[in-house]
C-alpha cells in the first residue's frame, strides 16, 4: 500500500489522505480522515479503504506525516560514508533527533539560513513505526515497522562543527523534507537491498545501497527501544551513504536556486529547491548568534 498526503488546488488549507494504486490516487479522507499518524496509532485496517480518484493536476503534495511524534536520526551508519571520511564505523548506533518543525513537504522550498555558508543534503531511508516498541529484540523488530519513506537530512556543516553537537545544524526549520509516500512494509521485500541516490541540479552526488548500512533497520529499532519507547507514527531516519557535498574534493555546498533530489528504489523521489534567507550577511558569527 502506498499512502500520501496532499491538498487540492481549490482547498489548499485542508490536508487530505490518499492511496496510490495503478488507477491513480484515491482520496481516503472522508472514509478515514487525514491524519495518517493517528490512523496508525489506532490500529485501523487501511487495506479495504477506498475513495474517489483525484485529478493529478489538482493535487499539491504534502509530507505523509506533518508532525511525527519523534524523529530519531542515526549518524555515521553507512560503511561507504565512514570510508570517505577516513574513520572507523561506530561501535553502536549514534542517535540524535530532529523536531517536527524540520518536516518539509515534497516540492517545498528549503530556506538556507543566514547562519550557514555550508548547507548540505543527505538522502536517507525513513522507517515509520507502526506498533509501540519498548525493549524489543532484534528478531521481533520488523513487526513494529509500518512502512518506509524518503527523508532528506539537510545539514548546516559549519554549525555542525561549531556547536559540537548536531541538533541546530540538522533540526532547523524545513531540514527534513519527507515523502513522497509511505510504502507499507509488505511492499518492500528487503529494506537492506534498496538503491538510494541524490542529485543537485541533475548532477549525481550520492549513489549507493542500504546494504552499506553499518546497523540494519532491525538493529536500529531494537537499540533505540532499549531506552526510548517507539510509538506509532514515529520516524527513524537511518543514516546516509557516501557522496554528500561536504566530503567531496573539493567540498561542495548548496546555494540559492539549487534543486535537491533524493530517491530510493521502490519508494519514490522528492525534490526541493533551496532559497536564501534574506538578507544574507557576510558576518557569519553574528548570523549564527555567536557574537
Amino acid at each position: 500500500m502506498r499512502l500520501l498526503g496532499f491538498a487540492l488546488a481549490g482547498d489548499p488549507q485542508r490536508r487530505r489522505l490518499g492511496r496510490r494504486t495503478a488507477e491513480g490516487v484515491h482520496d481516503l479522507t472522508d472514509a478515514l480522515g487525514s491524519d495518517l499518524g493517528a490512523l496508525i496509532a489506532s490500529g485501523a485496517d487501511l487495506g479495504g479503504a477506498t475513495g474517489p480518484l483525484v485529478d493529478p493536476a489538482e493535487m499539491a503534495p504534502l509530507a505523509p506525516f506533518p508532525r511525527p511524534g519523534k524523529i530519531i536520526c542515526v549518524g555515521l551508519n553507512y560503511h561507504d560514508h565512514c570510508r570517505e571520511q577516513g574513520i572507523e564505523p561506530p561501535a553502536y548506533p549514534m542517535l540524535f533527533s530532529k523536531f517536527a518543525n524540520a518536516v518539509a513537504h515534497p516540492g517545498q522550498v528549503v530556506v538556507r539560513p543566514r547562519a550557514t555558508d555550508k548547507l548540505d543534503l543527505e538522502c536517507e531511508l525513513g522507517v515509520v513505526i507502526g506498533r509501540r516498541a519498548k525493549s524489543i529484540g532484534r528478531e521481533a523488530a520488523m513487526q513494529h515497522v509500518f512502512g518506509y519513506t524518503v527523508v532528506n537530512d539537510v545539514t548546516m556543516r559549519d554549525l555542525q562543527r561549531e556547536d559540537k553537537q548536531w541538533l541546530r545544524a540538522k533540526g532547523s526549520d524545513g531540514f527534513a523534507p519527507m515523502g513522497p509516500e509511505v510504502v507499507t512494509r509488505d511492499e518492500i521485500a528487503d529494506p537492506q537491498r534498496l538503491g538510494l541516490r541524490s542529485s543537485v541540479n541533475g548532477e549525481a552526488w550520492q549513489d549507493s545501497s542500504t546494504s552499506e548500512m553499518v546497523f540494519d533497520v532491525a538493529t536500529l529499532l531494537a537499540f533505540a527501544s532499549r531506552t526510548i519507547t517507539l510509538e506509532p507514527g514515529d520516524l527513524i531516519a537511518t543514516g546516509t551513504p557516501a557522496g554528500v557535498g561536504h566530503f567531496q574534493d573539493p567540498p561542495r555546498y548548496l546555494h540559492h536556486g539549487d534543486l535537491m533530489r533524493c530517491e530510493i528504489d521502490g519508494i519514490g523521489a522528492i525534490e526541493n529547491l533551496v532559497a536564501d534567507e534574506q538578507p544574507r550577511t557576510s558576518d557569519h558569527a553574528a548570523a549564527a548568534g555567536l557574537d
